[in-house]
């Protein structure tokens, strides 16, 4: 190296280097010779590693080869041997030459001691771990945050408490660690703090590891450098549970007071205590009973936590020692600890399963006593987890047991006094009914107690001698047999405290039916109990009126079938000549038999036969259309359909023949009878085979066909439907179909559809029309199976002749 460059080297402050392109040394410096105690030629090539710490050289070996495969300046930091054996830290940076062509020709490299930064280094990271400990040993919760917000740092009891790491817990704004219902107002505070540098104090509740929630008091303040700029944040969070708890618990108890003071109801008051318990003791729930003035029952008045299922379904259950825990506080008059429902074999083995089936392990039960050391209702805990009170569980069933028995007290002394006037108000209630309804009497019935209370007019409604205490069993008494299930369902809406309304039948003694409709409300009384206030109507004569309607209803059908015997004229002349002819056939033939030389007396008895079997024929057509036409009261029985269609069709097969029609009959297998009137059955049917011939009257450019099936509905139905190829369904006349008395010709009374559709629908089935693709409409109608009851009562379906679904009976004109 030139001799003046060499000086200039020399005199740097600092120890300089130079290597070749390939990274072996080519000069140092007099002042890194000079600190290491190496000459240049030792230093040369590879003898400079001997300079360094041994535990740093693979390191600084493996960065200074990827600075010359790189070939662009590094930096690397390592300990630097002095020549007396000391050793100390050396930041040692290198820089490329290169020539025009881009490619290195040397390496400059200088080494800066940084001993003293790195003390500095290591004193802070000491001073950081000092103040960790500190912080850590601190008996409350620390979080420092960054001047934007971001979690820095937790201490130990930070992350026991909520078992989460530092890295989960830099997500509490969205992980759940804080309350949902106190979290968008702690963001906003916490925000508003981190912008404006004021300090943060609030009140919120944080997550524990098991999930429970506990208050905190939350102060953040910042920490501020000497030039007043905020370094960090500091935020304490203080456990004050216990203070929120009874806070929560003396208002809790003020309102309560406050409620009995200002004469609320019994049960809203209990309810209210409930949900206070169940408010302060978060892992348990609350149940408060009440017992009757005789003290032999306890009514259930407040458990808003339990499971609906758990509460007994009456409103009162009787108190006896075995009955489980309440039974046994109420008949000690001692509280009752039932530490764990699953070991406990003081009680049934059902009452144990009922209790854990709906997740209850644990049951407190403690007497609600008066001053005069009376029962007055039980105060009870359930968990869900086996174990005993605690201390806190034990003041807070001690303090609200007392609340409790002022409240019952306070109700028992308002129930007195308010007796008087109770019973005025339901008299009252009585004579606004009788005064509202004609024929009507009012009632009030309690279904709890089972009081009832008539007003004159019932009496003489159920035909009872007035005066006479009214139980649920003489009411019962006089219900029709056919009715005692609505006597069920009345009892049942009762008991749930729902709206009563009902119409149902009274058996009177003489043996009268009477039509009674009945109505009632319930209502509350001051205790919490439910008393229906009703009214019952005589529906008698109203019902006599409607079935004189019915009567002129099946009137109406009857004249239907009458005002269809003109179209069958020629079918039932048939049915009869035919046969009268083969009467006198048979007759001429059998003279002619007698007189011959000698008489034919065999074929004379062959022709007697055969007169006798075409009179049963003529006897047979007049009784099916005696039963068509007959005016008998409609029945309910198991019909064949596809026997009753065949008998109607038989009656028809002269007017189709004489209208030129081909006549499809299709009906599935073993098809199941059905409910209904047999006579109006057959009626429907002859109305649309009437209809469709009708239909088909004026057409002659195609063939006259009409089809009959009968096949399985969807469900429990049998469908029979009808399909002509006549002038189908005007759309305009579509909706007046199964109109009464409407008609689209000049001979029809237009009563045939409409009474078929009110017979439907009266069998529980329905009747509609369509139009066909092709030419003609198809009517149809639905009705329901026979029932198994009808079949029981032994009315049996008449075997037909048999219909194939693979086959079918056509009619043709011969």
């Amino acid at each position: 190296m030139d001799n003046e460059l060499s000086r200039t080297v020399d005199a740097l402050p600092g120890l300089v280097w130079t290597a070749f392109p390939d990274g072996r040394i080519e000069f140092v410096n007099r002042r890194w010779c000079e600190y290491t105690g190496l000459s240049v030629d030792q230093a040369a090539g590879e003898g400079w590693h001997t300079a360094f710490h041994p535990d740093d050289q693979p390191a600084l070996l493996e960065a200074w080869r990827s600075v010359v495969a790189s070939g662009e300046q590094g930096e690397a930091e390592a300990r630097m041997r002095r020549f007396d054996g000391t050793y100390r830290w050396f930041a040692c940076r290198a820089s490329p030459m290169t020539d025009a062509a881009g490619e290195v020709v040397k390496w400059c490299g200088i080494n800066s001691d940084i001993e003293d930064r790195k003390q500095t280094e290591a004193a802070l990271r000491a001073q950081e771990q000092r103040f960790g400990l500190i912080v850590d040993s601190l008996p409350t919760r620390v979080v420092l945050f960054a001047p934007d917000g971001d979690v820095l740092h937790a201490n130990r009891h930070t992350l026991e408490f909520a078992g989460v790491t530092l890295d989960e817990l830099r997500a509490w704004k969205t992980n759940g660690l804080t309350h949902p219902d106190d979290r968008d107002a702690v963001l906003a505070r916490f925000r508003a703090s981190i912008s404006s540098g004021e300090p943060y104090d609030a009140e919120s509740r944080h997550r524990s590891a098991d999930g429970v929630y506990r208050w905190f008091r939350v102060q953040g303040f910042p920490l501020r450098d000497n030039e007043k700029r905020i370094a960090l944040w500091y935020f304490l969070q203080t456990d004050i549970d216990d203070r929120k708890r009874a806070e929560a618990l003396l208002a809790g108890e003020n309102r309560l007071l406050e409620m009995i003071a200002t004469g609320q109801a019994l049960p809203t008051v209990l309810d209210a205590l409930c949900r206070l318990v169940e408010e302060i003791a978060s892992d348990c729930v609350c149940r408060v009973t009440f017992q009757d003035t005789h003290g032999t029952a306890c009514r259930h008045l407040g458990s808003p936590g339990l499971p609906k299922r758990f509460l007994p379904r009456s409103g009162a259950r009787a108190a006896s020692y075995d009955s489980g825990p309440l039974g046994m506080a109420v008949s000690l008059k001692a509280q009752v600890i039932v530490p764990d429902v699953a070991s406990d074999v003081r009680w049934t083995r059902a009452w144990r399963e009922r209790s854990l089936a709906h997740g209850l392990r644990s049951c407190w039960a403690t007497p609600i006593l008066s001053r005069t050391n009376e029962v007055l209702g039980t105060f009870t805990l359930f968990r869900s987890d086996a174990g005993n009170p605690t201390p806190l569980q034990h003041d807070l069933i001690a303090q609200l047991t007392h609340i409790a028995s002022i409240a019952i007290e306070r109700a028992h002394s308002i129930a007195a006094r308010q007796e008087a006037d109770e019973r005025l108000r339901q008299s009252a209630a009585l004579m606004a009914k009788v005064e509202q309804l004609s024929s009507s009497g009012s009632f009030c019935w309690c279904p709890q107690t089972g009081s009832i209370t008539w007003s004159e007019q019932m009496y003489g409604i159920f035909g009872i001698e007035p005066g006479v205490p009214i139980t649920l069993d003489m009411i019962a008494a006089r219900f029709h047999p056919g009715d005692r299930l609505i006597l069920d369902e009345m009892i049942e809406r009762a008991q749930a405290g729902k709206d009563l309304e009902f119409e149902h039948r009274l058996l009177m003694p003489d043996g009268s039916v009477r039509h009674i409709h009945i109505q009632a409300h319930p209502t509350r009384d001051t205790q919490g109990g439910l008393d229906y206030i009703g009214a019952a109507q005589d529906m008698t004569e109203r019902r006599e009126s409607e079935g004189a309607l019915l009567a002129l209803r099946a009137e109406l059908a009857h004249l239907s079938r009458v005002n269809s015997q003109g179209a069958l004229t020629a079918s039932i002349a048939h049915e009869i000549n035919q046969p009268l002819a083969g009467i006198v056939t048979n007759a001429s033939t059998g003279l002619r038999m007698l007189s011959a030389q000698p008489p034919n007396v065999e074929g004379a008895l062959e022709t007697v036969r055969r007169t006798i079997r075409d009179g049963h024929r003529a006897s047979e057509a007049m009784a099916r259309l005696r039963a068509l036409f007959s005016k008998k009261a409609a029945t309910t029985d198991a019909v064949d359909l596809v026997e009753a269609t065949h008998e109607v069709i038989e009656l028809l097969q002269c007017e189709v023949r004489n209208k030129r029609i081909v006549l499809h009959v299709k009906a599935a297998d073993n098809l199941p009878p059905v409910t209904g009137d047999r006579i109006q059955l057959q009626q429907v049917v002859l109305s649309l085979l009437l209809n469709a011939i009708e239909a088909m009257s004026g057409v002659d450019e195609r063939p006259r066909q009409m089809r009959v099936s009968i096949e399985r509905d969807d469900g429990d139905c049998v469908r029979l439907a009808v399909t002509d190829s006549g002038v189908g369904i005007d759309p305009q006349h579509a909706a007046k179909l199964f109109d009464p008395f409407f008609t689209t010709t000049r001979e029809d009374m237009g009563i045939g559809l409409s009474v078929s559709r009110r017979i439907i629908e009266s069998h529980g089935g329905r009747l509609w029309a369509s139009s066909n693709a092709d030419p003609g409409a198809t009517f149809t109608f639905s009705i329901p199976l026979a029932t198994d009851r009808a079949a029981a009562a032994g009315q049996t379906v008449p075997t037909g002749r048999p219909a194939r679904a693979d086959a079918e009976q056509t009619e043709r004109n011969p």
